[in-house]
């Protein structure tokens, strides 16, 4: 791999980010994403690890992405619609030699993660890794497992990478304290033409119409919305591994099951308030599809929704759901769409590449077989 030029943009400047992605793609060129959460999962992991090949593909780099698939799975304990790929070391390091990438990317601490981490660590690999996740919490809401253990296994996984991607700046402060080192920021995108208010159509459901887009799990908190004494209608989109229980306890309630692209955008649209109950999420792109429908988002003040809707503008937040809710019925739709603008799919893959240019300029690991 050629040798890196320096950063043409400091990290605090948006400039042209297509042209800056190019210019930082010539440099790495050959990108290895790894993860254990790829199609035909629908989450906001994937989500955001296709709109980033796309436009890092669209820049002129070759990117390849090590997912499960090929491999015989099992289901997750405790998340059993999520499949974990049964690979070897040895298949997963063929697979990394195969493609001979000039950076590897680890996106999830699962077992493809967990080999591939391996083979960087042994072979003084440089790599980066991303928590998009909160799974010391997820898991502790699934079986007795102190999050303390937990978040010492995350530590000693992220920490043996040359820098470890977060969402907001509130997350990268939390794992800092919790002696993650190498944390760095990574913003998110959103598509501001699928995602418009001139998609609004007619719901035919009693107004005002308050909307949930998500998995149906456990750790979404959904019943934190669906108990609320609302006016109007509230509509869950979405599918997962708690549909069934939660569907049959809120009879009252509109369960559309899982959509996408142009459907979804409707919804969005034509909803009055985005209620998002969560209290573990990292950040949640769904917050900004709401946004750029022109529809304001209602949530706990906690990390990614204080991260975003820190100015009051398209978003209110309380420790009181309901509260926060019929608040954002006020907001202005106008700008709450104008907020949306601010994010693009380019800029965070733009982002994302500074992140692996700055990766390459650090020292490298040395050789070890942790």
């Amino acid at each position: 791999m050629p040798p890196l030029a320096a950063d043409p943009l400091s990290a605090g400047t948006e400039p042209q980010p297509v042209a800056e992605l190019q210019a930082l793609v010539s440099h790495v060129r050959r990108i290895l994403i790894v993860s254990d959460a790829w199609h035909p999962q629908v989450n906001g992991v994937v989500r955001t690890l296709e709109h980033l090949a796309d436009h890092l593909t669209a820049a002129g780099a070759k990117v390849e992405i090590l997912a499960p698939a090929g491999y015989r799975t099992i289901p997750m304990p405790t998340y059993p619609d999520i499949p974990l790929a049964l690979a070897s070391p040895g298949e997963v390091a063929q697979r990394i030699e195969a493609f001979a990438p000039d950076h590897i990317h680890i996106a999830t601490e699962g077992p493809l993660g967990f080999w591939a981490r391996r083979y960087c660590r042994r072979h003084g690999t440089v790599f980066t890794t991303s928590y998009h996740t909160r799974f010391p919490e997820y898991l502790r809401a699934r079986a007795p497992v102190p999050e303390a253990w937990s978040y010492a296994v995350m530590r000693r996984f992220h920490n043996a990478g040359s820098g470890t991607l977060v969402a907001t700046p509130s997350l990268a402060r939390e794992l800092a304290g919790r002696g993650f080192t190498k944390v760095r920021q990574w913003s998110r995108g959103v598509d501001t033409q699928l995602f418009s208010p001139d998609r609004r159509i007619s719901l035919d459901l009693p107004g005002p119409i308050f909307l949930y887009v998500g998995r149906v799990a456990v750790e979404k908190n959904l019943p934190a919305f669906l108990d609320l004494d609302l006016p109007g209608s509230k509509v869950v989109v979405g599918d997962g591994p708690a549909f069934a229980t939660i569907k049959e306890a809120y009879r009252n309630v509109t369960f559309l099951g899982e959509m996408s692209g142009k459907f979804l955008a409707e919804i969005y649209a034509s909803s009055d308030v985005f209620v998002f109950p969560s209290l573990t999420d990292t950040f949640g792109i769904v917050q900004l599809e709401a946004l750029a429908s022109g529809l304001p988002v209602a949530a706990y003040n906690v990390t990614g929704p204080a991260d975003v809707f820190a100015d009051g503008v398209g978003g209110a937040l309380s420790d009181d759901l309901g509260e926060a809710a019929l608040k954002a019925l006020t907001l202005d739709r106008d700008a709450t769409r104008r907020k949306a603008l601010g994010y693009s799919w380019a800029a965070c893959a733009a982002l994302f590449m500074r992140h692996l240019h700055a990766a390459h300029q650090s020292p490298q690991p040395a050789e070890t077989a942790a």
